[in-house]
């Protein structure tokens, strides 16, 4: 059966007004389009690819609801503690729950594509077994790919490097780290290495929590992007945070980001979380806390906003609304001009894909019909009222639709 969708506002394509879907894949996209089986009036909503979360934690998703993840400091560190403890009474079963309620959650914002960060300093590795098989039973509604991560260090958790390799034999996705846990700094540059190393050995993907921290001193994504750039692997590769680098001295920076621009590494900047945690040890003036995303833009370097995390021991909120998540960061980071207001959509859709590297990804003739509608028909306006997603479209199928919110009792002025 061929559906047609037409009097949409297409991201990116505002030549375009409709598309054809046959067979899960866009067909034609363009204006004027023969008439199918079936079409879908979109009323003149703005169409975009699905929103992509590609940094959270599946794993500790509503743990900060109990006792002992209640956050008390705010800090990284706290939070690293609270969930030393709490996971040692998870089960396959907890973790599913918790993990599934919250991809229900970030799918009803509109998101379809997940890498999920899981913890796998745990001998019997519960989280990462759980993933692998919620992966697996919701692949055809939802693409998850899974980080083997050593949340309390590849060294500074025993068999910690053993435990991130198992992991990746298990089915992970990507190769993770914590390069400014570990106890040392001659252990975190050990780590950066072995991550590299892994990623080799296995051609996986990497994905590092590098330099979460407002310590100048923590300078591993210059070991990182220098790794990769010699293995010719920055495209493959994602520097998570990298919230040091937003504290250091210009000089670096520059030399830096043109070291950057020829690795071809990616970054991921959660706003929320990172504007949380971050600047905690300050008085006044008090850091934002997060990378230089504007300049990494500007420079050509691929950046792209997360939720990272949903009511866990670091962060009491999050609610997977990625549109949240963009509010906060084009606040934070002063993409505040009409122009970077306008595209920063990318920052939640199309740089997202890119980092995950996920290639049938777009409004674009061939690509699978993934898509969602939103609540308005300018990129602009979207943004500005922080509008809802009222579809979800999963090859071709509606994963949910929504009516457009309407008054009981209209607005009295």
């Amino acid at each position: 059966m061929k559906r047609k969708f037409k009097n949409a506002k297409i991201y990116r394509n505002h030549s375009a007004n409709e598309f054809i879907v046959e067979n899960g894949k866009i067909s034609e996209i363009g204006t004027n389009l023969p008439e199918c089986d079936e079409e879908v009036d979109l009323k003149g909503k703005l169409v975009m690819p699905p929103y992509v979360d590609p940094h959270l934690h599946l794993d500790y998703v509503y743990t900060g609801r109990n006792d002992g993840g209640k956050v008390k400091s705010g800090t990284l560190f706290e939070g690293i503690e609270r969930w030393h403890h709490i996971k040692k009474s998870q089960n396959i079963d907890d973790v599913k729950e918790r993990a599934l309620a919250g991809i229900r959650e970030e799918m009803s914002h509109g998101v379809q594509y997940i890498r999920t960060h899981i913890d796998v300093t745990d001998p019997e590795l519960t989280g990462l077994k759980a993933m692998l098989e919620i992966r697996e039973e919701l692949k055809e509604n939802v693409t998850i790919q899974i980080v083997s991560f050593p949340q309390e260090g590849m060294y500074a958790y025993k068999n910690g490097y053993e435990l991130v390799e198992e992991g990746l034999r298990l089915g992970a996705d990507c190769v993770g780290g914590i390069p400014h846990f570990e106890w040392a700094r001659e252990f975190g540059e050990r780590s950066i290495h072995a991550i590299v190393d892994l990623a080799v050995k296995y051609d996986k993907m990497i994905d590092v929590h590098c330099d979460e921290t407002d310590d100048i001193m923590s300078r591993f994504v210059e070991l990182l992007n220098a790794l990769v750039m010699i293995e010719g692997i920055g495209e493959r590769t994602a520097a998570s945070h990298a919230c040091s680098f937003g504290s250091a001295d210009n000089a670096y920076a520059n030399r830096m980001i043109g070291l950057f621009k020829k690795s071809q590494i990616n970054f991921i900047t959660p706003p929320t979380e990172n504007a949380y945690l971050q600047g905690r040890m300050d008085n006044y003036p008090k850091r934002r806390g997060l990378n230089r995303v504007k300049e990494l833009l500007e420079a050509g370097i691929n950046v792209c906003f997360a939720q990272d995390s949903i009511n866990d021991p670091w962060y009491p909120l999050g609610n997977g609304n990625l549109m949240n998540v963009l509010d906060n960061g084009i606040h934070l980071t002063h993409l505040a001009s009409y122009e970077e207001i306008e595209r920063s959509f990318d920052l939640i859709t199309y740089n997202g894909a890119k980092t995950m590297m996920i290639e049938d990804y777009g409004l674009e003739a061939g690509k699978s019909a993934n898509f969602i509608v939103l609540n308005e028909s300018d990129e602009f306006e979207a943004i500005r009222k922080r509008v809802d997603v009222l579809a979800s479209v999963r090859n071709g199928e509606f994963l949910f639709r929504r009516s457009e919110p309407v008054y009981d009792i209209p607005l009295r002025i």
